[in-house]
């Protein structure tokens, strides 16, 4: 099984819902098993787009899926949450990336792991720590801790629905 780390992010209608549903697609692949989830967080968009906040999380999976397969699996998903790409970085129901797989490197034209923008993005690095502070991400040498300690501001991401460690699925039972 490989250890893989997933960004979940929603900025349109129901965003929760949109977080929850995604993770039920997950849970209902027979070739994933879901391990942990992060807090959920709001956060202010990144890009040159208006638009209005995200919910963004993490969330820990184990796979035997290569990276290929489980990238068809989470643009399915989108897919199904009536995801539409109209305009890079722009709102979305749902987004899904691969964000780390177990060890890999891989940079093709349709993937690239780890994902090349996540040491920028404080929304992703924090959920990120919740998980696996002491995690590094393959080919650097810093921690996800040491990562987040760069970041002087931490503005901009507010914790919204917090993870309680007695049932790590709790929030989508709520």
């Amino acid at each position: 099984m490989n250890l893989v780390y997933l960004g979940l992010g929603s900025n349109m209608g129901d965003r929760f819902a949109y977080l929850k549903d995604a993770i039920r697609y997950l849970c209902a692949n027979d070739q994933i098993q879901l391990i942990r989830v992060s807090s959920i967080y709001e956060t202010d968009p990144y890009g040159p787009v208006e638009q209005s906040p995200f919910l963004n999380m993490v969330v820990e999976i184990e796979t035997n899926m290569s990276p290929l397969e489980l990238l068809q699996v989470t643009q399915s998903i989108e897919q199904q949450l009536k995801r539409e790409r109209l305009i890079h970085w722009g709102p979305r129901t749902i987004d899904l990336d691969i964000l780390i797989y177990a060890d890999k490197i891989i940079k093709m034209e349709t993937l690239i792991i780890p994902h090349p923008e996540m040491t920028k993005r404080l929304f992703v690095l924090i959920p990120l720590a919740e998980l696996n502070r002491s995690l590094v991400i393959p080919g650097r040498n810093k921690s996800i801790q040491d990562l987040c300690d760069v970041f002087m501001d931490r503005e901009g991401v507010r914790l919204w629905k917090q993870i309680n460690g007695a049932d790590e699925f709790e929030p989508f039972e709520s």
